[in-house]
């Protein structure tokens, strides 16, 4: 691909049959006995949402296999329904990834797994993956693997609705960047600047992932420094949720956690109804999250929607590509709906035609935007398939194609590289990641209508 030019049309029936061989063999290549390492360099340990992600494009071509993996993860819950954002792999040596289980030390707190975890969570999109992996390989095995998750998924949405709401209005806050998903983004540049620490701390530990990858695509040593500071703010609290308003260092309602949050009560609903449970809980639930949303988090000078900072209680933060995400909301109303559209339409994200391009992680016009680094520019499949899922579930088919051909492309020309250039699709960070090759499966599955699901 050419600087600024539009992505490359992939060709015919054989460039996608390839493109599919290869998105199988990257996942085949990181499988871990019983789940998916997100890359055998950056991320050798089990994440959450990654796991979520690999198991619908599992679902296309080793069923089996996305059930295990998602069963693998739930196993490492803790007794409080959170799922942690990091499994750790205990045949992995002491040090091969930072910051490693010896500085999160689950074991000191109450009610943790047997096996090292973080504290932290991630996103819920793992509701709405066990429903698409059921959807994607319907069958007795598939439906008795989904109903033995759901216990596990309802416990999950329990503990962010009963701990996690410290606000009181409905929505869940997150305690660290990384429960976004989003770990640097421009978002958080506000509420983090009023995190104490300095970039000095890093010199006590060895950073991995600028071993692995440019140091000029990665959170800077600064950012680190802060993460690790809210780290220990929570860890010494033994992961308690119960003093967090009382002083936590980073306390944020996140557009894209809870859109996620509000799409899993969705996702429940269908699968309660499939197992002969009541689905009226879980679509009550996610009516009163689509109303917060749209209360606590829409600006209606923007036309979009913005993080939250509890601690000022206030929209903070530039325009990045959390506030698309509602559009997974199929209950989002139409105003805020239609305003979405057009925002993402705008030269902050998209074309106004077609939505062909690679859709940025954060506004190509803002004077911060950094298009080689991490989540301040570069585009993520992941982000594009869910964007594109709020474009066909609120009626927009035409853009949600453009979308889906901009992310093919980015493969057909870059390989299954963990992020992308949003302007010359080149490849970045990881060469060979999970999600990458997962979500390429399921965008590959033409005959998939999310209108079904």
């Amino acid at each position: 691909m050419t600087t600024g030019a539009a992505p490359a049309r992939t060709g015919g029936p054989a460039d996608l049959a390839g493109l599919r061989q290869l998105a199988v063999a990257t996942l085949d290549a990181n499988w871990e006995h019983d789940h998916t390492v997100p890359s055998r360099t950056l991320y050798p340990h089990q994440w959450s949402w990654d796991s979520a992600f690999i198991a619908i494009g599992l679902a296309q071509v080793r069923p089996h296999r996305a059930w295990r993996e998602l069963a693998s993860l739930f196993r490492a819950q803790w007794a409080d329904g959170r799922v942690p954002h990091i499994v750790f792999n205990p045949a992995m040596r002491v040090g091969a990834y930072f910051p490693g289980p010896e500085l999160w030390r689950s074991a000191i707190a109450e009610g943790a797994p047997a096996v090292d975890t973080s504290g932290l969570v991630q996103p819920p999109v793992h509701a709405l993956a066990a429903w698409l992996a059921y959807r994607r390989a319907p069958g007795p095995a598939s439906l008795a693997a989904l109903r033995r998750l759901y216990p596990a998924l309802v416990a999950q949405q329990r503990y962010l609705a009963d701990r996690r709401d410290l606000g009181g209005d409905g929505l869940v806050c997150i305690v660290h960047p990384w429960e976004s998903g989003l770990d640097n983004s421009p978002a958080w540049d506000e509420p983090m600047a009023a995190v104490q620490a300095e970039a000095a701390v890093m010199r006590a530990y060895r950073r991995h992932d600028t071993m692995h990858a440019d140091a000029a695509h990665r959170p800077t040593d600064l950012d680190y420094a802060r993460y690790l500071a809210i780290v220990a703010a929570y860890r010494d609290g033994g992961y308690s949720d119960r003093s967090l308003a009382d002083g936590h260092p980073f306390l944020v309602e996140c557009p894209l956690f809870n859109a996620a949050f509000g799409a899993a009560e969705h996702a429940l609903a269908r699968i309660a109804t499939l197992l002969g449970a009541d689905p009226g809980p879980h679509r009550a639930r996610a009516a009163r999250i689509t109303e917060a949303v749209v209360r606590r988090l829409y600006d209606p000078a923007t036309g979009t929607f913005a993080p939250r900072d509890l601690r000022t209680d206030r929209l903070v933060g530039p325009r990045t590509v959390l506030g698309l995400a509602p559009l997974l909301l199929p209950d989002l109303p139409t105003a805020q709906a239609d305003a979405l559209v057009v925002e993402a339409r705008s030269a902050r994200f998209g074309v106004a035609r077609r939505m062909d391009r690679p859709l940025p992680s954060h506004d190509r016009t803002a004077p911060e935007f950094e298009p080689l680094r991490y989540w301040r520019g570069p585009s993520w499949l992941n982000l594009g398939w869910l964007v594109r899922r709020g474009l066909l579930a609120h009626g927009h088919p035409d853009l949600a194609a453009g979308l889906r051909h901009s992310m093919i492309s980015l493969v057909a020309g870059a390989g299954c590289h963990e992020y992308f250039h949003p302007d010359t699709g080149a490849g970045l960070g990881s060469p060979a990641f999970g999600w990458t090759a997962a979500l390429l499966l399921d965008l590959l599955a033409e005959d998939v209508e999310v209108e079904s699901d």
